[in-house]
Formats: C-alpha cells, sequence, structure tokens
C-alpha cells in the first residue's frame, strides 16, 4: 500500500477529530457543531469556507496552478435516529443518536485529505471539499445542489465514498453503471365499511382487502417487470382496527419499492396504480395510493469509475480492487451524480475486529447499534483522496 508520508504522520490528530464527531452524533440538517468543527478545521489550514448551502452544509476550497479544472470530493456528516450499545470512550454522548453509518469516518477521512491538499498543493486546478448534511433521508445532496452547489463551487467531476463493513481493510469496490437501488415509498389507504365483527355481512372489510393487494402488489414482480430488471416491492407495515370485534373503516398498507432503473419504477407505479385503484371495488370496497419518489439510482459513470480504478490499484494494488455488487440500498451521491459525472465507491471496513473494548454484542455492520468506523482506514481513504487530485488535476 502506496499511503501519503505526511497523512500517516498526522492520523492521530484526524483520529481524534473522527471519535469526536462519533461522541457527538447530529441528526439530518442539525449538524450545526460537526458543521462549526470542519469549518473551523478547514480555516485553521488556510483554505476558504463556504456554508449554508444546503442547511449546514460546508464547501472547503483548494486552489492551485492555473488550471480551469475542478474537481469535487463529497463527504456526508449526519447521524443516524439509533441508541449506541457501545460504551468505549468516543460513545454517542446523546441518547438516541448515533454516527451507525460510519459519516463521522468519512468527514475525518477527507479533512485528512483536506490538511495534506492544502499543505502541498501539488496540482494544477481547484479542488472543492463538500461536506454534506441529511444523507439520511433528508436528500441533503440535492438540497445543496439546489443552493447553487454546482454554481458556486463548480466541478467537472464528483467522487464519493462510502466504507463497507466485512470487506477487508485495504480493500476496495467498485464498478460503473447502477450501484445503488431508487428510494421510493408508498402508502396505500383501503377504505370499507366497518361493523361488528361478529356481523361481518353487514360490513365492507378493508383488513380482507388488504390482504388481497398485498398479494398482488408481488405479481407485479413476477408477472409485470421483465426478469432482468432488478426491483423490490417489501411491504412493511399493516395498520388497521383497535379492537378484536370490530371491523375498522380503513386499513393502511405502506413499503418501499426499489429499482435500478427509472423505466422499472414507472412501470411499477403504474401498476400498484392500477391494482390499489382496481381491486378493491370488487370487494364493494376503495383504494388510493400515494407514491413518494425518495432518492434515484446511484449510477456511476463509465469514464470517472476507470479512472478512479486506476488511482486504487496504484494505491492498493490491482488485487484489492474489487468489483462491487449492486445493493438495494439507497444513497443520495445520486443526486450529485445525475447533475455531474463521477463514481461512488466502497472503501473496506473490516470485520469489527478494530473496535476497542467496550463495544456492542452485535455486529459491525451498518446501521447496527454495535457500530464503529475503522480508524485504521482514515490514512487509506486519506490516501486516496490525495492521489485522486493528483492523478485528475496533475500539472
Amino acid at each position: 500500500m502506496k499511503l501519503v508520508d505526511s497523512i500517516i504522520e498526522f492520523q492521530h490528530e484526524i483520529r481524534d477529530i473522527r471519535r469526536d464527531i462519533h461522541a457527538h452524533p447530529e441528526l439530518r440538517f442539525e449538524e450545526h457543531r460537526t458543521s462549526d468543527l470542519v469549518a473551523g478545521q478547514l480555516a485553521r489550514w488556510g483554505i476558504p469556507v463556504l456554508r449554508g448551502l444546503g442547511g449546514t452544509g460546508v464547501v472547503g476550497t483548494i486552489r492551485a496552478g492555473s488550471s480551469s479544472r475542478s474537481l469535487g470530493l463529497r463527504a456526508d456528516m449526519d447521524a443516524l435516529p439509533l441508541q449506541e450499545h457501545n460504551e468505549f470512550e468516543h460513545r454517542s454522548r446523546h441518547p438516541g443518536k448515533m454516527h451507525a453509518c460510519g459519516h463521522d469516518g468519512h468527514t475525518a477521512m477527507l479533512l485528512g485529505a483536506a490538511r495534506h491538499l492544502a499543505q502541498q498543493q501539488d496540482f494544477d486546478g481547484t479542488v472543492h471539499l463538500i461536506f454534506q448534511p441529511a444523507e439520511e433521508g433528508g436528500a441533503g445532496a440535492q438540497r445543496m445542489i439546489d443552493d447553487g452547489l454546482f454554481e458556486k463551487a463548480p466541478c467537472d467531476a464528483v467522487f464519493g465514498v462510502h466504507n463497507w463493513p466485512g470487506m477487508k481493510l485495504g480493500q476496495f469496490a467498485l464498478r460503473p453503471g447502477p450501484v445503488m437501488a431508487s428510494s421510493n415509498e408508498f402508502t396505500i389507504t383501503v377504505s370499507g365499511k366497518g361493523g361488528h365483527a361478529a356481523m361481518p355481512d353487514n360490513c365492507t372489510d378493508p383488513v380482507l382487502v388488504a390482504t388481497h393487494v398485498v398479494q398482488a402488489l408481488q405479481s407485479i414482480i413476477t408477472r409485470n417487470k421483465k426478469p432482468i430488471d432488478t426491483a423490490v416491492i417489501s411491504v412493511t407495515q399493516i395498520h388497521a382496527g383497535d379492537a378484536n370485534n370490530v371491523i375498522p373503516d380503513t386499513a393502511v398498507i405502506s413499503g418501499t419499492v426499489r429499482t435500478f432503473t427509472s423505466e422499472a419504477l414507472d412501470l411499477i407505479e403504474d401498476r400498484m396504480r392500477t391494482i390499489v385503484e382496481g381491486l378493491p371495488p370488487a370487494f364493494g370496497a376503495a383504494g388510493t395510493l400515494r407514491f413518494e419518489r425518495k432518492y434515484p439510482p446511484t449510477i456511476n459513470h463509465e469514464r470517472e469509475t476507470a479512472f478512479a480504478r486506476e488511482v486504487l490499484e496504484e494505491l492498493v494494488g490491482q488485487a484489492n480492487v474489487l468489483d462491487f455488487e449492486p445493493t438495494m440500498g439507497s444513497e443520495d451521491f445520486a443526486f450529485m451524480l445525475q447533475a455531474r459525472p463521477g463514481c461512488y465507491l466502497m472503501a473496506g471496513n473490516g470485520s469489527g475486529d478494530h473496535r476497542s473494548a467496550g463495544h456492542g454484542l452485535g455486529p459491525c455492520m451498518l446501521h447496527n447499534p454495535s457500530y464503529d468506523f475503522n480508524d485504521d482506514l482514515l490514512p487509506i481513504g486519506s490516501s486516496f483522496w490525495v492521489r485522486l487530485v493528483e492523478r485528475y488535476l496533475a500539472r
């Protein structure tokens, strides 16, 4: 592994920053302390700072040489509404809030790269360090774009990195095309006629109708969608009634839809609407659908992915650069990839052996109360950012 020497020298300082952020998690659009910390560190290293994009977003800009080329590097800052089970020193100080997805590490990795790039400036062009709020369900990337991110910080390309538990430390994974799915939510309301459960003939039972609707939804996946198009419809909640001897007036079904293409999503939404509006009347009931498109699919661009792969192979060796298996999880970096060419890749976080004494009993997986970012990944991730900049903006 060919890490940057100066980053190795100050990695303990970056580790302390990461652990401080972990101990003080903030939820989406509430990242005020984290934003202050990031902006303060950037200013300390002489990096001009732009604040307020997306509410709590921070953008640091480093210019060197005379080239008009520009590059964006993105890290997310928000935590999750989760109670941490770990008991080590840097555990969350805020009940019900936890950095369980590694955004504390992503922020620290980019800060490590920022310090080196500001000091050495061994490149020709402009680097925008994008510290984004509200990745966890808040579409903070789109909020920053709406607030003029790419007008105020023009980028020829953008790159993002996420830690990946279960993949060995020192390994990376990426691929062109779809890598994460779109995220969409639906709520179906079935309206019937309530009454005494002992006299169902006087009622139109929405619970019975809801069960038929749930079964019918899966026919979209098995009989309407092309078999080669990956998609998921998951019903995750059904709510109806308050008493065992009363048939309710309504039943509410909700869940998520995930796809890799807009075409598959259009098909699914259209078929869902047909089922919801057409099936309940067969039972004397009525149905309505509310369908919300949250995050689009995360689709890597061919050229930028190939470029990132070359940088990674030089950094960690070809054997440690893997092909990423797409996941049905979602990521709001997708919005940035819709606006600019770029690549989103994964960095191995290990199996959890890095956790110090006092960690929870659960696995070290994302969105898990026993998770903790692997501090040994910090110099690796920071070194990747530096080498990416030096190669993309070569003199």
